[in-house]
């Protein structure tokens, strides 16, 4: 790792050494310097508030990781436990060996630490040695030290275990229905081959860049407190539409099918959270004004609009009926509406001219059936004059199951990024 660019710290050995090297990192992150007084309050207060549990610390890493502090001299400055948008600036370090006591005394084989903070932790095992052994240890260092009183380890969010040739990787989650082996991932290439083997894991998951996107942008802590990470082909998924969208963006090519694409992902992949993450991080691009979510039957809307306020309740605006849809298009919270197809082209004949039909906006199919193929299709086209769409299908039509002369591509573009019923089998998923 620190030919990688993290920075090997032997020294840090105890709680009083980390603590003090959390304080350097966010003086350097935030350009601040806190007094003994200043600092301690800020821990107390703030940081490492006695009343934490791991839950508190999971928020602080995805909500609430800026804390409005109030310096001695009566000043209030932002304090950021991390940088999200400018993720390089955010400090890599490597500590091995960290002994910690709760019930028993632990010693742990490898941390990674962002910006002084202890957010991954590593497991390893000879070669030849069950991996299920990291992973039980790891649950057991759960029971035993990882959650004591005072200690920082309740910023864990991601564990990796290995025993050389096969590597994997889930989320620090105390829902006894998330923590089972079954949870863990290997991470893949782009085209879903598994990379297991430790070196190589190590060049790409744990190469900078990759390993604070999945931290700070390609995790979801959901309304019932659970800490989802996602899988190696939602994460793919997602970054070819995010890449889509700007390149499209940057050549003006707006209602064509060469600006947009589908992701062929088999039923039961997760196909909700990996188009909500695109949705969302669709919205925080500032060039797009709305992001459509798009369903079809009327069941789905309302299951849909429950999975996506699951992952985040105010990032998402349903409708109820047409008027109501005119409405949300009406408000500025840039956020993301959830609709029938049906409702969308129900408004796209009712209304002549909305601000919206001249606006960037990105439309997301889920199942992009037959059924999108006819009239709603039509109306769009005319009605937007600069949108961008995207289809997520398990089942695609191309033409040799075609009924007529549409298929997937020629209405939504090219095949962006599969992940197919013989990938999920090869996965064990």
């Amino acid at each position: 790792l620190s030919d990688q660019g993290y920075e090997f710290r032997a020294n840090i050995a105890s709680q009083e050494t980390m603590l003090a090297n959390v304080r350097v990192q966010l003086e350097a992150l935030n350009k601040v310097s806190f007094s003994g007084e200043e600092w301690a309050r800020f821990v107390v207060s703030y940081l490492d508030k006695p009343s934490d549990g791991i839950i508190d610390k999971t928020r602080k890493v995805h909500e609430n990781y800026i804390n409005d502090f109030v310096f001695d001299d009566g000043r209030i400055q932002n304090i950021y436990l991390f940088d999200k948008t400018n993720l390089a600036r955010n400090k890599l370090q490597v500590i091995k060996q960290f002994e910690q006591t709760g019930v028993h005394a632990n010693r742990y084989d490898v941390t990674i630490l962002v910006n002084g903070l202890p957010l991954v932790q590593i497991e390893l095992k000879k070669r030849g040695v069950a991996i299920r052994q990291a992973f039980n240890q790891i649950h057991r260092y759960s029971k035993e030290s990882f959650n004591s009183e005072n200690s920082l380890y309740k910023f864990l969010q991601l564990f990796v275990i290995s025993n050389g040739t096969d590597t994997r990787y889930f989320a620090n989650t105390t829902k006894r229905n998330k923590n089972s082996f079954d949870f863990t991932m290997n991470w893949a290439s782009a085209d879903n081959r598994p990379i297991k083997d430790l070196k190589d894991f190590t060049a790409t998951f744990l190469q900078r860049n990759t390993l604070l996107s999945v931290l700070l942008h390609y995790s979801v802590f959901d309304v019932s407190e659970t800490l989802l990470v996602m899988r190696p082909y939602q994460i793919a998924a997602t970054e070819r539409i995010l890449w889509k969208i700007k390149s499209s963006h940057n050549s003006k090519m707006w209602a064509d099918p060469k600006g947009g694409g589908f992701i062929w992902h088999t039923t039961g992949s997760g196909k909700t959270l990996t188009s909500f993450k695109a949705a969302r991080l669709a919205t925080e691009l500032e060039f797009i004004d709305k992001v459509f979510f798009v369903v079809d039957r009327k069941d789905l809307d309302y299951q849909t609009m429950k999975e996506y306020q699951r992952f985040s309740p105010d990032s998402v605006n349903g409708s109820e009926n047409t008027a109501a849809l005119k409405r949300n298009l009406a408000k500025d919270d840039d956020k993301i509406v959830v609709t029938t197809i049906q409702k969308l082209n129900n408004l796209m004949k009712s209304e002549k001219d909305l601000s919206v039909y001249d606006k960037q906006v990105v439309f997301i199919f889920d199942e992009c059936h037959r059924s999108q193929f006819g009239e709603a299709q039509k109306n769009l086209k005319k009605k937007f004059k600069r949108f961008y769409q995207f289809g997520f299908t398990g089942t695609p039509i191309f033409p040799e199951n075609a009924s007529g002369s549409d298929t997937t591509a020629s209405v939504f573009g090219a095949e962006l990024h599969s992940y197919v019923i013989t990938d999920a089998i090869r996965d064990e998923k």
